[in-house]
């Protein structure tokens, strides 16, 4: 059974986050979670606290989640599941990924650009678990990813063999190319990346990542995912 997390603010884009989730189902039962976090309101009354716990939610984003059920409600295999979470940290999002026996996390473009500071939290959270990682694309008219090209990292020690492996065995994409990483000189490579993706038809980035230490900075640096547009699968290291 795989289970699916989805962090979401209900953007428009959380659709296509489900629908990428069905898809990687492969018509097996999995659960999808849709999970909303929020800071823990601070009150000095337990009737405080609850009355600031509930949250409404917009016209648009009430029409993203019925949209999200009726998909559901019309897929065999699939459940989904709406989770509240308030206040967040390393401990809780791991138990959080264990309790539901989440195999996936799914980020969409839309939130990975919210501004408040516990969305960019669980993202940097989220980098450090050891469940793999599946960053849409900024274009959402595609749900199901099939080639892919491997970005190696030189520092990783790991041979492609073993990625693909890794793929075969929990996913349904295959590496059909591979370059090294080019973070530094993207502008340089883009170009011979743009030929390869059109070449063999690519749809999918795959990379691994390690577990890094949590800062904010005030210039974002932007990643292979947003320069290219294209979605990444991005892997822990130490679970390939």
């Amino acid at each position: 059974m795989k289970n699916f997390l989805i962090p979401t603010t209900l953007e428009l884009d959380t659709v296509s986050a489900v629908k990428s989730a069905i898809n990687q189902a492969k018509n097996t039962n999995c659960e999808i979670i849709l999970m909303m976090v929020s800071d823990t309101p601070d009150a000095f009354s337990s009737a405080q606290f609850l009355r600031e716990m509930r949250t409404a939610l917009t016209a648009s984003q009430e029409e993203v989640l019925e949209t999200c059920r009726y998909i559901i409600e019309h897929t065999a295999n699939c459940k989904l599941k709406i989770h509240n979470q308030y206040g967040l940290s390393a401990s809780i999002l791991k138990g959080i990924i264990e309790a539901f026996a989440v195999k996936l996390i799914v980020l969409t473009h839309s939130y990975k650009q919210e501004t408040k500071r516990i969305h960019q939290y669980l993202v940097k959270l989220a980098g450090n678990q050891k469940c793999p990682i599946l960053h849409l694309g900024t274009e959402v008219n595609k749900e199901d990813f099939n080639k892919a090209l491997y970005i190696e990292n030189a520092g990783a020690n790991m041979h492609v063999k073993d990625v693909q492996q890794f793929l075969s065995a929990n996913f349904s994409f295959e590496i059909v190319s591979q370059t090294g990483n080019f973070d530094n000189d993207y502008e340089q490579f883009a170009p011979y990346l743009s030929e390869a993706i059109s070449k063999y038809d690519i749809d999918l980035l795959v990379e691994t990542r390690k577990s890094e230490k949590i800062k904010f900075k005030k210039v974002k640096k932007h990643s292979i995912n947003e320069k290219s547009g294209l979605p990444v699968l991005s892997l822990y290291e130490e679970l390939v």
